[in-house]
């Protein structure tokens, strides 16, 4: 499969996570940051597209630690937490 084929399927599956919250967390960083990933780093989102919603939640809010095969630039790009849109 092709990166663009790629990447059009994570979308899909970044924004339909089953709550907004976790939709907005997770389709809104795919959102931002997906224009500029390599294959490596699609493959890293795909594998924690396959972790539950809460576990990624708490690690990109910061109460609970990582594990190292998660942990790195893009999950320290996730933790910024800039790239979820706030209505006012």
């Amino acid at each position: 499969m092709d990166h663009a084929d790629h990447l059009k399927r994570l979308k899909f599956r970044a924004w339909h996570r089953g709550t907004k919250e976790a939709d907005l967390l997770i389709g809104g960083f795919f959102d931002r940051y997906s224009a500029e990933w390599s294959a490596e780093e699609a493959d890293w989102f795909e594998n924690l597209l396959a972790i539950d919603d809460v576990t990624i939640m708490a690690w990109a809010i910061g109460t609970q630690e990582p594990p190292a095969e998660i942990d790195g630039p893009m999950m320290r790009r996730m933790q910024v937490l800039d790239y979820i849109p706030i209505a006012k």
